[in-house]
Parts: C-alpha cells; sequence; structure tokens
C-alpha cells in the first residue's frame, strides 16, 4: 500500500484525505492539532507537528517511508512540501520555486524577471514614505505570505497607507508587506496542472469579491464568460507565470485582472490548488476531471494526462452580510444545489475569507445568478 504524506488538517484538506482513502492509500497528515484539525479522524495516522516544521516532519517522513506528498488550497504548506519532497527524493517542484510562488515579493521579482504582466509593486518591512513616491494611488497592500484574503486593504492616500501596511506586517510572517498600484478590471482565475514543465489548463473561473478595501471573494463560477480572445490571452500569460515560478509539477492557481483595454495582468499564482472549494469541487463538476486524484497521482509519480468536458456550469456562492440575499436559498431545497451548509447564523461583513457564514455549491446546464 502507497503511503501518502498531506499537510495541513483543516476542512480544506478535509475532501484530499477522503479521495486519498479511497483510492486505497495510507494517508499520514501533519497539522497543529487544534478543532479545526478535522482530518485527525479521517487520516489513517495524525501527527500533531505544525506544517511549518520542515525538519520535524522530513525526520517523521524518512521514517514512514512515504511515497509522495501534498496538500490543496492553502500556500503555507508549500514550501515545506518541496523541501522534503526534495530531500526524499519524491516527486515536487524544487524548493526555490516552493518558496516563489508562496512569497508575493519574491514573485512579483519573478514575474519582473520574466516579462509576465504585473502591477508595479515594493515590498518593505516598515512603513517609509519616500518608498512609494513613484507609485500611483490606489495601492493594495497585502502580506508577503498570507492567503485568504487575510491582510489585504485598498488605500487612497499615505494615511491610509501606513494604517495598512502596519496591519499587513501584523499579519505576516515574515513581518513583510508588498505594495502594488491597483489594477480595475474583472477578475478570474485559471486551474492547471503540470508535469514536468508541460502545463494543462482544465478551466478558468470567474470571481465576484466584496470590492474595497478588503477584496474577499463573495462568488466563483466555471466555465468563464469572458471572450475567446481575452481567455485565449489569459491562458498566454498563465504559461508565462508558472514558468517564471518554475512550476512543473501539480496544480496550479492563477490570479488575473484584464483591464478595460483587454490587458491580461498577474495578480499572484499559487502552486497548488485554489481554496473556497475551486479544485477540490468545482473543476470536477465542470469539467469531469477528478483534479483531486490528479494531484495525488502527480505526487506518486503516476500522472496521467487529464481529459475534460464542458458540458455543465459549477460555483460556489459564500454567505455573509455582504451577501444577504443569499439567505433565502440556505432555507430551502433548489433544484441546482450540490452541497451548502450554514456554519454561523449570525451574519457579519467580512474582512477575509474566514469571516463568512456559509457556502453553497452548485452545479447545473447553465450558470446560476442568484441576486
Amino acid at each position: 500500500m502507497k503511503k501518502l504524506a498531506i499537510l495541513g488538517a483543516s476542512y480544506l484538506q478535509l475532501p484530499l484525505v477522503l479521495k486519498a482513502n479511497e483510492m486505497g492509500l495510507e494517508t499520514h497528515c501533519f497539522a497543529w492539532d487544534n478543532d479545526e484539525a478535522v482530518c485527525k479522524k479521517a487520516a489513517n495516522y495524525f501527527y500533531p507537528i505544525s506544517v511549518l516544521n520542515k525538519e520535524e516532519i522530513l525526520e517523521k517522513c524518512r521514517e514512514i517511508g512515504i511515497d509522495g506528498i501534498t496538500t490543496i488550497a492553502t500556500d503555507i504548506c508549500v514550501p515545506v512540501i518541496c523541501y522534503v519532497a526534495q530531500e526524499l527524493g519524491l516527486i515536487s517542484n524544487s524548493y526555490q520555486s516552493g518558496v516563489m510562488a508562496t512569497n508575493k515579493a519574491r514573485m512579483r521579482k519573478a514575474f519582473d524577471e520574466n516579462n509576465v504582466n504585473s502591477p508595479r509593486s515594493i515590498s518593505t518591512t516598515e512603513f517609509d514614505k519616500g518608498l512609494f513616491e513613484k507609485l500611483a494611488f490606489p495601492l493594495i497592500v497585502k502580506p508577503t505570505d498570507r492567503s485568504g484574503s487575510r491582510g489585504v486593504a485598498k488605500v487612497f492616500n499615505m494615511g491610509e497607507l501606513e494604517q495598512a501596511i502596519n496591519r499587513a506586517l501584523g499579519e505576516s510572517l515574515e513581518k513583510k508587506a508588498v505594495i502594488e498600484e491597483f489594477i480595475q478590471g474583472e477578475e478570474v482565475s485559471v486551474e492547471s496542472i503540470s508535469w514536468k514543465g508541460k502545463h494543462y489548463i482544465l478551466t478558468i473561473t470567474d470571481k465576484v469579491t466584496t470590492g474595497e478595501p478588503y477584496f474577499v471573494e463573495l462568488e466563483h463560477h466555471q466555465p468563464s464568460g469572458l471572450p475567446e480572445n481575452v481567455q485565449n490571452d489569459i491562458r498566454t500569460e498563465t504559461f508565462k507565470a508558472l514558468n517564471a515560478l518554475d512550476i512543473k509539477f501539480g496544480a496550479g492557481h492563477s490570479e488575473f485582472k484584464i483591464t478595460e483595454d483587454g490587458k491580461v495582468m498577474a495578480i499572484e499564482v499559487g502552486a497548488r490548488m485554489g481554496g473556497d472549494f475551486i479544485g477540490s469541487h468545482l473543476v470536477e463538476l465542470s469539467t469531469g476531471y477528478d483534479f483531486l486524484k490528479g494531484v495525488i497521482n502527480v505526487a506518486l509519480d503516476q500522472f496521467e494526462e487529464p481529459t475534460t468536458e464542458t458540458e455543465n456550469y459549477s460555483g460556489v456562492y459564500f454567505l455573509s452580510k455582504d451577501s444577504e440575499f443569499l439567505k433565502p436559498y440556505f432555507e430551502k431545497e433548489n433544484d441546482f444545489d450540490f452541497e451548502k451548509k450554514l456554519l454561523i447564523n449570525e451574519l457579519s461583513y467580512i474582512s477575509n475569507s474566514s469571516d463568512r457564514s456559509g457556502y453553497l455549491i452548485y452545479r447545473s446546464k447553465q450558470k446560476i445568478n442568484l441576486k
């Protein structure tokens, strides 16, 4: 029986653990032991080791004799996965690639060096007014090493910028922030899988967010409704961005904005599945491709070229005070329901993805517009 190490144990990784179990694999899960570690009971073995402790995880994985290591939907585990796999001679991207794909400052540098269209930016460990005089407001401030919209804000002047930088530094694990020029436009992500440097684009996802100042995602829909010529440009920039970050194996989640004049701008690229059920649910619902199985097979050196269909639409709506109009759909059965859950009865406005009160995943022969 092959042994698969999985980093992270929250509800985000649960579909991965369940899929690996379904495939007859022996699952070894690493994470902090807290109330959010729902995979603790689902995995065959659980180790209460921080996902950032690469040396202890390496030692345990060597002792176990794992055949592969992976995760989904979280950036924080990616460098450790690459490190452990590299040390054990298993399939993964390089450790350097893993760091670039999870650190927004290093990512921007790689984009600049490889002519990937992206916003002008500066990274910093403190507020220094003189650093930002070459950038044009409005600006977006982000921690360099967090995801899920945590610590992200849009600012319009120096006073707001100082406050936003301090907030982002407080959220950052390395106490560093990236400040970039705001790009106005439609938001999409590209879901892909790579093998030995060849990239396969599975689908393009349209996004809806709360807007400023926090830009937390409220909706995802597949396939994209953008014109085909724009989608072709998105695919081209995806290949450039993945290559710039030296992503050669596994899932990719590449986020872009499309300006009014049709220019495709890379915002962030993850060397992992998209969260918010994009990779774990929506891709298979809309294309028929078992993305979870594909990611596991890459880690186990058993890659099979993906095949996709485009007969179905899929999507997810997130419930909050910002999207209160969704509440009636949580109180009745709908013919498009695939899965839904009310997490918190009391709705509140959200500043990051962990504040959301529920989700509704749909599958249909057409895009479902709930208003």
